[in-house]
């Protein structure tokens, strides 16, 4: 009796990067429950130098010991043999594949811009946390191979200038965690702050591959939600975004400037000849507060509605039954929200009265407000 209650117990706890119960991985074993209720068990890790080994270990020994009858426990830690991890990995990835394909019911949200330096990367570092913080199961690949910057953001860096690397189980890659958000970038491969200096310098067929490899080695598990920051403008990574993911929502990121929201609505176009739906337009920086409370426009109005505008002009002459897209919201700048960016990453921001916190709740109420089409998806029920 005393061992199903200790078993129940241990049940509840997760592999914080696989996210299942560790019972269902085979992650611990049981070796004797006596009567007197002394517990001797065994936790077997993925591999050696495991990021999550001392919460792991502290969470089983919580889960023991504060099992009801329990009075002591002995636990030895080691590491899975071979053909204990390729087990594993059998089945938690029983085929070898990419992820999110077509049918998937992970919601794939790209963020994409026509000219760099609108904010793109911070508002989907920003909506994955408010997604993440609102209970949805997030990941987070930064497709911006050039020009990198979600490390930093989700505060995945060290004073260093080190980035958290991801684990490696066998092939699969085990994406680090921030704040709940599985997150992979092309900059926790690099090495050391002066690898992460040096600027990558691909073609092509390299970026490619580098993309492919992210939807096909990288275990994210089961997604509510799966967003990419993709690189500025209408390159190679977006045509192989486009390619690899035709079913992809897209965001585009504009600031209020004409100039600006005329490059913006290229990368709209190109997601729309993917054949990837644009959902909706988000103007970054469209005003400022001054100390003494008045309002100023310092990179002018109206580029959001621009980019909505011309974007359902365009598609209206080649889909006349498109969504029509619309301005999602507004992001005034803020002096909190731009310290936090350049501090610890955007988890240290935490004024929810902030303007643009509330800009960016919006957004992410929006977009689940939209919900899933899961017209021709398979759905995981079986009959009983």
């Amino acid at each position: 009796m005393l061992k199903e209650l200790v078993w129940q117990s241990l049940s509840a706890v997760h592999d914080p990067e696989i996210r299942k119960p560790i019972t269902d991985l085979e992650m611990i074993e049981l070796r004797s429950v006596s009567s007197a209720g002394e517990v001797s068990a065994q936790l077997k890790l993925t591999v050696h130098g495991c990021p999550a080994a001392k919460s792991i270990e502290r969470a089983v020994r919580e889960a023991i010991t504060k099992t009801a009858g329990v009075t002591s426990l002995e636990l030895s830690v080691t590491v899975m043999t071979p053909d204990e991890r390729n087990r594993l990995i059998q089945q938690i990835r029983p085929q070898r594949g990419m992820q999110f394909a077509p049918g998937t019911l992970t919601r794939i949200i790209a963020v994409s811009s026509g000219k760099g330096g609108v904010g793109k990367s911070s508002i989907t570092a920003s909506l994955a946390l408010e997604l993440s913080a609102s209970g949805y199961r997030v990941g987070l690949i930064d497709a911006d191979i050039f020009g990198f910057s979600i490390p930093l953001l989700m505060g995945l860096v060290d004073s260093d200038g080190r980035t958290v690397s991801p684990t490696r189980v066998g092939n699969m890659i085990m994406p680090p965690l921030a704040n709940g958000v599985s997150t992979i970038s092309i900059g926790m491969f690099l090495g050391d702050k002066a690898a992460q200096e040096t600027a990558v310098s691909w073609r092509g067929p390299m970026l490619h591959r580098t993309l492919e490899q992210f939807l096909r080695d990288v275990y994210f598990g089961d997604l509510d939600y799966l967003l990419v920051d993709l690189p500025p403008g209408t390159g190679d990574i977006a045509l192989s975004f486009g390619q690899l993911l035709p079913h992809a929502e897209v965001l585009v990121v504009t600031t209020p400037q004409t100039s600006a929201a005329s490059v913006a609505v290229r990368s709209g176009l190109l997601a729309h000849q993917n054949g990837q739906t644009v959902i909706g337009v988000v103007e970054n920086l469209s005003s400022m507060r001054l100390p003494d409370n008045s309002l100023i426009h310092p990179f002018g109005t109206g580029g959001g509605e621009l980019v909505a505008q011309n974007l359902n002009s365009a598609f209206a002459k080649t889909s006349p039954e498109f969504a029509p897209v619309g301005l999602l919201t507004q992001i005034p700048f803020s002096e909190a929200y731009r310290r936090a960016l350049d501090n610890k990453g955007l988890a240290t921001f935490n004024s929810q009265a902030d303007p643009a916190a509330v800009a960016i709740k919006q957004l992410a109420s929006k977009i689940v407000a939209r919900g899933r089409n899961l017209s021709n998806k398979q759905l995981p029920l079986q009959p009983r």
